[in-house]
């Protein structure tokens, strides 16, 4: 791995870390608060791609897990990820990777409807069914109606998703941080027959 992708997944781990000084929103009736650390998620995929986004994440789970507080609220260790929010923090390396891998096979045609579906896709539905799984799982509650409790969080990660998507477009024209040759179309060459 290049030096310059080692320092991008570090600076996109210490960004997320850094998004968790907007304090947790707690609401009384389900037990996950709402952070911004999921805009960064977003971001991590559409503007470094799927490996360096996915490994960001992991560089930043990595760090949670042996103690260092980058979560929201001042946490770390393995008690964030075990509690009842865990499933969705868990589910941040294959979301990032998911907005990146799509963003990467449109990268040539990219637009800003087609960078908000992807992170919807990865930051709203591949993180809700990660979070909303593992909740169901430890709260012994039924999936459906762990499901709707957790429509609470949409609004907020809606606009996320928005936010994310008008920087990635505005990244990728100022300051590309993935680089994908445009492809060669060439004329076959037909040979004479005799």
């Amino acid at each position: 791995m290049k030096l310059q992708d080692m320092i991008y997944i570090a600076l996109f781990t210490a960004i997320i870390g850094a998004l968790s000084i907007f304090p947790p929103i707690t609401i009384p009736f389900i037990p996950v608060p709402i952070t911004m650390q999921t805009l960064g998620v977003m971001l991590a995929g559409g503007v470094l791609g799927a490996k360096r986004g996915g490994l960001s994440l992991l560089l930043f789970l990595a760090l949670v897990i042996i103690g260092v507080p980058l979560l929201s609220g001042g946490r770390g260790g393995i008690g964030p990820l075990i509690g009842p929010g865990g499933g969705y923090i868990l589910a941040w390396p294959v979301a990032a990777w998911a907005i990146g891998y799509l963003t990467e096979k449109t990268w040539h045609t990219l637009t800003l409807t087609k960078v908000i579906l992807y992170n919807i896709i990865g930051g709203i539905i591949i993180i809700y069914l990660g979070g909303v799984t593992y909740l169901s799982f430890m709260s012994n509650l039924p999936w459906a109606s762990t499901a709707v409790s957790s429509l609470v969080f949409l609004p907020g990660d809606l606009i996320k998703v928005v936010i994310s998507s008008a920087i990635t477009i505005k990244l990728k024209s100022s300051y590309p941080l993935i680089q994908i040759e445009k492809p060669t179309y060439e004329e076959p060459i037909h040979s004479a027959s005799s």
